[in-house]
């Protein structure tokens, strides 16, 4: 039987922040959450995109609880000003979704820690977000997903040099930096786990799914690279809306595999009805992840106790 938002349960009073959730795969989760009847935090940097993100859902659900918060990825400092406020408020946080990110950019840009951007944005300040939020998610004993990728399949985590600041190249980066976060969901259970924090920690993929964030990276550029991420896009891609189901299932699933993965089923995990996902032998390398785990550490300066 597949899977739908039909199945998702009533999830009324439970709290839920997703990030990056102003448009693409983001938005279309918290459109669904909100409808649901979460209360729906979308945490992003643009408060225009989240003003005209919070009319969406309203004109979609109109006693939706939903509102923007200001949250740069780009920024530790911002990470921490975000989680300072909601440790302020003492509010467990029930679902947290690590959705934000960026994709395969042409040329090595750096966030304002000097972070690589690819990695700096879509692993490291999750993991600093993660960490601050802490005492709030084990509150809740909280549902916690990382956005990984089809593209973990081909990443290799580079100890030596996790910002590559030599040899830049755009998509070994990207790749990188989706494996880091499939590695940090099985960590984060497992550390769960010894440490008795009571947390579900679970990954999740779309696929390939029809976002801006394809257009925004390399293979929005003009060429050869471009033409054929176009084509491949009309044959094997699907909707925004379906990327998120996958997202949406590890999310509210009323009993999740601990440290699971889900993404389409359908050939080569490109579209298809949500379900379990495949994961490379690589990302389940518990040592590298202790190794990454330890860097994450010393990059952001947030340890979790």
């Amino acid at each position: 039987m597949t899977w739908t938002t039909n199945d998702i349960p009533d999830l009324s009073g439970r709290l839920a922040i997703v990030t990056g959730a102003t448009g693409g795969l983001g938005l279309e989760t918290a459109l669904v959450l909100a409808g649901k009847g979460a209360e729906v935090v979308l945490a992003a940097r643009n408060p225009d995109k989240g003003a005209e993100a919070e009319r969406l859902i309203r004109s979609r659900h109109p006693n939706a609880a939903v509102r923007f918060e200001l949250l740069d990825l780009a920024s530790l400092a911002s990470v921490q000003a975000f989680a300072e406020r909601y440790l302020a408020t003492g509010r467990p946080i029930d679902i947290l979704i690590d959705n934000a990110g960026v994709m395969a950019l042409p040329t090595r840009q750096t966030t304002v820690d000097g972070f690589e951007m690819q990695f700096g944005t879509n692993y490291l300040s999750h993991f600093a977000l993660v960490g601050r939020l802490l005492p709030l998610l084990i509150a809740a004993k909280a549902r916690v997903v990382q956005l990984s990728s089809v593209a973990h399949r081909s990443g290799h985590i580079r100890l030596d040099d996790l910002n590559y600041q030599s040899h830049y190249s755009p998509w070994p980066v990207y790749q990188q930096s989706k494996l880091a976060m499939l590695m940090f969901a099985l960590e984060l259970q497992r550390r769960s786990d010894a440490n008795g924090w009571g947390l579900t920690s679970v990954a999740a993929h779309p696929g390939f799914a029809r976002t801006d964030l394809i257009a925004n990276g390399h293979a929005g550029k003009p060429g050869l690279f471009a033409r054929g991420a176009r084509l491949l896009e009309a044959v094997l891609s699907h909707s925004a809306a379906d990327g998120a189901l996958p997202i949406l299932m590890a999310a509210t699933l009323p009993d999740p595999t601990p440290g699971g993965y889900y993404g389409p089923t359908g050939f080569q995990e490109m579209k298809g009805p949500p379900g379990v996902a495949v994961i490379k032998r690589q990302a389940k390398d518990a040592d590298v992840a202790r190794g990454l785990w330890a860097e994450s550490e010393r990059l952001t300066g947030v340890t979790y106790g």
